[in-house]
């Protein structure tokens, strides 16, 4: 009996052994090899470029119509001053909405950048989930990530695994 008891302590001890495997990518590294990636940051900072040359040829215009009034503003009605600077008011009130509908929290460019993205983050999860299938993986951390991950044993690095399995091995 007190074999059995003591081979019961020994199973549960070793049990640990037996626990949770987990494993890192470096996502950065990655992204960094995918062409689709590439061509999507290409395509967000010509984009970027574009919708702030727009938003800064609108800001000079609101400037424009504020030092054309201060020129004028001596020559002009009581009336005509009030109705320039409603104008004035209402173009920087319209600027300040266009140019929240582009780079606002919901604005085309966060939106254009989900959808660019998407089907790449898609790739890389069924990858990253492949990998912990094929590895017996419970946990697939990202070292580039947020998450605080101040040593990792290169043993449990998976980042090349996801390269070979995305198809951008090192040649």
């Amino acid at each position: 009996m007190k074999k059995l008891g003591s081979l019961i302590i020994l199973l549960m001890l070793a049990l640990p052994g037996f626990s949770q495997k987990f494993g890192y990518i470096d996502s950065e590294y990655i992204l960094s090899r995918m062409p689709e990636y590439k061509k999507a940051e290409e395509t967000m900072n010509a984009l970027t470029e574009q919708w702030t040359k727009e938003v800064s040829k609108k800001y000079e215009d609101v400037a424009q119509m504020k030092l054309k009034y201060q020129q004028e503003e001596i020559l002009l009605t009581q009336d005509m001053r009030v109705e320039r600077q409603k104008a004035i008011e209402k173009a920087e009130e319209d600027l300040k909405s266009y140019n929240n509908s582009i780079f606002g929290l919901n604005g085309m460019l966060f939106q254009k950048k989900k959808e660019l993205l998407k089907p790449i983050v898609e790739q890389i999860y069924k990858t990253s989930e492949k990998i912990a299938k094929n590895h017996k993986l419970s946990f697939i951390f990202d070292k580039a990530s947020d998450l605080s991950m101040f040593y990792a044993d290169p043993r449990h690095d998976y980042t090349d695994f996801m390269l070979e399995e995305l198809g951008l091995v090192n040649k």
